[in-house]
Formats: C-alpha cells, structure tokens, sequence
C-alpha cells in the first residue's frame, strides 16, 4: 500500500513522513525544491509543481495513478484548498487525500471566520476586535495584532505592549492593515492539541504542553487534563474535519482559550507519535485497513535536535533531470545509541 505526502521540505511533511517510516507502508514523497529533506527519506521520489501553478493538479493525480497510491497526505497549508476543490478526482483514480472540504480550509485558514465558527458552538476564543475604529488606550495593552490569513507560526503575528509599538507597527503594515485583527494577549503555557475526526465522530486527542522557539515546537511534553481534552473535543465537534485537526490553547482563569485551529497534521505530529499517538498511521489502518483507531499514551518528554542527512551529489542531480527517483532505503531501523528505546521507535513507526 503507498502512501504519499507532499511538501516534505517543511516540517509538517517530514513529520508525517517520520510517523510512517517503518509502518509497513511505502512511502512515496513529493516536493518542488530537490533539496527538501524527505524527498530522500521515502521509498521513492517525485519533483512535483507549486500549489498555485496550473499543472499542480494534473501531476499529482498522473504520479498517484501511476504509483497506485492509496492515500495522500498533504504536508503545507497551500496546498490544502486546492486539492480540496479536486478530491473527487483523486477519488476517482483510487486516491484518498486526507483533507477536509473547502468549507472547512476556508474557516479554519482564516481566523476571524474559525473565532465566529467555535463561538457559535460555545467554544472559549480570545476577546477580537477589527481594525478599524480600534484605538488603544494604556489598559488595552498588551494585546496581539494577528493576519487574518496566512498567519501561521509566528508569521505576521505582533506582541504590542505600548503605542510606540501600535504606531510603528502600523507603519511597518501600511495599507495591508485591513487584513489584520486585534486579539486579546493570553499569557502562560502554551498547549498543542491533536485529534481526530473520522466517520462522524472525535476517535482521540491528546493534549501536550509546549516550549517555542521561533515559533516552533522545541520541547513537549504530554500532560493529563481533562479539562483541555473537553474543549478540544468542543471544537473537533465544531468544525467536523476529514481526519487530523491541531488546536493550540491557553488557559485563562483555569478555562482553555482556543486561539488557533489547523484542519490539518502539525508539525508535532511526530512527537505524538513518539507518545503513543500515531495520527498518520492511524488513519490510514483505518481508512485501508478498517482498523479502529487504538493509542496507549506514554508520559513522554520529547526534545528536538537537528539530525544531519548526507545525500549523494549524483542522486540529487539525478532527481532535477529525472523528476524521480527510487531511494535504497533499509527496511530496519538502525542502532542508533543516542536512542533510549529503539525497538520502542520501530513499534510506532519512527526512524530513531
């Protein structure tokens, strides 16, 4: 069975990929850059078009038809709505892709229109506020000023403590202004949820706390909290995805306040897999398998380093001429002695 993933330069794709290696699933990974890194991880290799290009869509459904694969999974945010708008041809060619329908990657790849959504359904958001009309006075800060669309990670997201800070950031927008949206500042831990959604119902979440840095994850760590869990729940229910959905949460006066919801894997999909809950290899056990979703959580702390990949200078050149590539990849992990557990790692489908 070949399960394909796109954009495996960024970390959304790799992470997908790293829950699927060694799951008994071949892996096939597409990109348009020939240096992403996971182009080399997979079983076999693919240069494929942009998202906005026009032959996007016709490539990728000729490799799916071509290498029989039986489920694609996207691995970046623009690449969501289009193949969205075309799943019925992926269908018709045996291709299940895992994303949600475009009603859905419209609400939740805007965040005023997924605050408007969730609160319908008496999910907890951070107090909003337009743009216009807005002017702050000394008990208004801190408060956050967001992009509306496109703003992930930390990406066009402004911390603003005083009107120094309001007044030049506003210069620094200029007429793009009316994209943006106040929102209320939370402070404290941060939390990264997974789930999912599968045949009309939530089949598991987990709830784990985490550390940035750059807007990344840096380090996680898996909690207990029923009270997340709930509320995770609230907004799963809410917006009713095809599969993954990661929601990002604080906690104000003891209540999560949901303040950001990705139809879609996470880059923390691997650490979750690491604790026991494996969303990519879940999903396809049970879309090809008909096996209901199971996970034990592991009270896990996962800490992330970089790991260095040497790649052939020939098999990259190789790839820009031929577009594709087959990678002599080992079917067993190997030792590793940094690894605590590796045989623990090949049972979850991680590379250690």
């Amino acid at each position: 069975m070949n399960i394909a993933v796109t954009a495996v330069g960024g970390g959304v794709g790799q992470n997908i990929i790293k829950s699927l290696e060694y799951s008994g699933y071949n892996l096939i990974g597409l990109d348009a850059n020939p240096l992403a890194t996971g182009l080399y991880l997979s079983q076999t290799a693919y240069l494929i078009p942009y998202a906005n290009k026009e032959n996007y869509i016709p490539e990728l459904l000729e490799i799916c038809k071509k290498e029989h694969v039986s489920i694609l999974f996207p691995g970046s945010e623009p690449e969501l709505l289009p193949l969205s708008l075309n799943r019925h041809l992926f269908d018709e060619i045996g291709t299940k892709v895992i994303v949600s329908t475009p009603k859905v990657i419209t609400i939740t790849g805007n965040i005023q229109l997924a605050f408007d959504h969730l609160i319908k359904s008496g999910v907890n958001v951070p107090y909003t506020h337009l743009v216009e009309g807005f002017n702050p006075d000394k008990a208004t800060y801190p408060f956050m000023l967001r992009q509306k669309v496109g703003g992930a990670r930390s990406k066009n997201k402004f911390l603003i403590r005083d009107r120094n800070e309001w007044e030049t950031t506003l210069k620094k927008i200029g007429s793009d202004i009316s994209n943006y949206m106040i929102t209320e500042y939370l402070e404290g831990d941060e939390y990264t949820c997974g789930s999912m959604f599968l045949n009309g119902s939530c089949e598991g979440i987990i709830v784990m706390q985490r550390i940035l840095r750059g807007g990344e994850t840096y380090k996680c760590f898996t909690i207990e909290n029923d009270v997340i869990r709930e509320e995770v729940k609230k907004v799963v229910e809410a917006i009713k995805p095809f599969g993954p959905l990661n929601a990002e949460f604080k906690l104000k006066d003891g209540k999560p306040i949901v303040f950001e919801v990705n139809a879609r894997c996470s880059g923390t999909t691997a650490a979750r897999a690491l604790s026991g809950f494996n969303e990519p290899k879940m999903i396809a056990d049970y879309l090809l398998k008909g096996i209901k979703p199971e996970y034990t959580f592991r009270n896990k702390t996962i800490l992330r380093y970089w790991q260095e990949l040497a790649v052939d200078n020939d098999l990259i050149a190789e790839l820009k001429q031929r577009q594709v590539i087959k990678n002599n990849l080992s079917s067993e992990p190997l030792d590793n002695p940094i690894n605590v557990n590796p045989k623990e790692n090949k049972n979850l489908g991680l590379n250690p």
